[in-house]
């Protein structure tokens, strides 16, 4: 069975024909969630899957599940994914890769007239990347019960649409209840979405774990004045004191490296005038770690470090927490099942864990799951030329493929 790969060549152009559906002028590609795009995306995906013979399903939040039989019936399937919504100015590869090795593990099983013991599932999640509806992974969330149904449905875009109705405009208000679907085992090829295979010259990424991180809304309050009279020792300067905190975000990442992560990505000044002291600062504040207990920690030193600040200067500082994702750990046979795959293959691999989520993190609640991650051109993803190699396109698929046969069974 060491000898059965997939075609690099064909998934490749499934890859290059998918993404003309949303092109960009620049190379990359825009396709959001439940949009017409989407709908055309999905459906690209459904004929291809129709014509390698699977049966099509989708639930009522829009997951599509596409299903190989096996000879077995009775075992749940084995199943592999990720998701083709895509971010405003997206790639060709983020989540599409792992949807279309998927079906292309199908092809090759097909070609080697393979059969499995297991069924074997591909499935396209909705909402993965919450560029357009939150929360992000959205599908795979309700399929785990993480989300509600209800809570989903509600969710709107800018323009004041919500999800329930989006999914019946585009036709993919499905029947089938989320989770109310078995799963033997979850495996998902991605890129790396990061420079570490790269740099390292390496081209298998076997993944233990996924950050965990914390989103915090933080508002600073001081004290709008004239920016000439008022004397520098009395201002309450809302932005000055902002940017400590936002300083001091980076230093507890770097406290806590390798994999400690601290991001300041969004900011609101107001009054926002050329020649008037701040009065109140809005922004973002996001931490990583791999660790649970390092994650808290971080945290209670963010926290420590705000009260310290609002008692010193006397102003008023609030920091809501928005979004909390405890770190996620793989299941052990997954993840050796995919490193002694790469093995055999004769693939360079190392570990990497994963600084972004994937919906993975939702499926190992419900089975034992594995990320096998590939290199991507400068470590860039969420930008439209974001690009991968194709050698390395056939070696994360075949790496998928074998690690799906260890799990599922097989016999010619």
């Amino acid at each position: 069975m060491r000898d059965i790969r997939v075609r690099g060549d064909r998934l490749c152009e499934s890859l290059l024909s998918l993404a003309q559906i949303g092109a960009t002028p620049k190379g990359g590609v825009c396709r959001l969630a439940l949009t017409d795009l989407d709908k055309q995306g999905r459906q690209w995906v459904i004929d291809k899957a129709l014509a390698l013979g699977l049966t099509v399903t989708t639930d009522q939040i829009g997951n599509t599940f596409m299903r190989r039989p096996g000879s077995n019936p009775k075992l749940a399937p084995i199943m592999t994914g990720s998701h083709i919504d895509t971010q405003p100015t997206g790639g060709k590869y983020d989540g599409n890769y792992g949807v279309l090795a998927g079906l292309e593990v199908i092809e090759t099983l097909n070609d080697y007239q393979i059969k499995t013991e297991a069924p074997i599932e591909v499935v396209f999640w909705t909402n993965e990347e919450g560029s357009r509806f939150t929360p992000v992974m959205m599908g795979s969330g309700v399929f785990s019960g993480a989300v509600t149904l209800d809570h989903a449905y509600a969710a709107k875009d800018t323009e004041g649409k919500n999800v329930k109705e989006e999914l019946l405009r585009i036709g993919f208000l499905g029947k089938g209840k989320p989770g109310d679907h078995p799963c033997g085992a979850y495996f998902e090829a991605h890129i790396e979405q990061g420079p570490v295979l790269e740099k390292k010259n390496t081209v298998i990424g076997v993944v233990p774990a996924v950050m965990g991180l914390r989103w915090f809304d933080c508002t600073v309050h001081g004290f709008e004045a004239h920016a000439g009279p008022t004397p520098m020792d009395i201002r309450k300067d809302a932005l000055q004191n902002a940017l400590g905190i936002m300083q001091y975000v980076v230093e507890i990442a770097n406290q806590h490296g390798p994999h400690g992560r601290g991001t300041v990505g969004m900011v609101q000044v107001f009054p926002n005038s050329r020649n008037v002291i701040p009065g109140q600062v809005q922004f973002s504040i996001d931490i990583r770690h791999p660790d649970s207990a390092t994650l808290d920690l971080m945290t209670s030193k963010l926290k420590e470090y705000i009260a310290q600040v609002a008692a010193e200067k006397s102003i008023t500082i609030d920091l809501k927490e928005v979004s909390y994702f405890p770190p996620c750990n793989f299941d052990p046979k997954c993840i050796e099942t995919i490193r002694a795959a790469a093995q055999d293959l004769g693939y360079s691999h190392m570990d990497v864990v994963s600084g972004a989520g994937h919906d993975a993190i939702y499926m190992k609640r419900l089975a034992p799951s594995g990320m096998i991650f590939i290199p991507c051109k400068d470590g860039v993803s969420h930008n439209e030329i974001e690009d991968a190699k194709s050698e390395h396109l056939e070696a994360g698929a075949n790496v998928l493929l074998h690690s799906i046969l260890a799990f599922a069974g097989h016999h010619q």
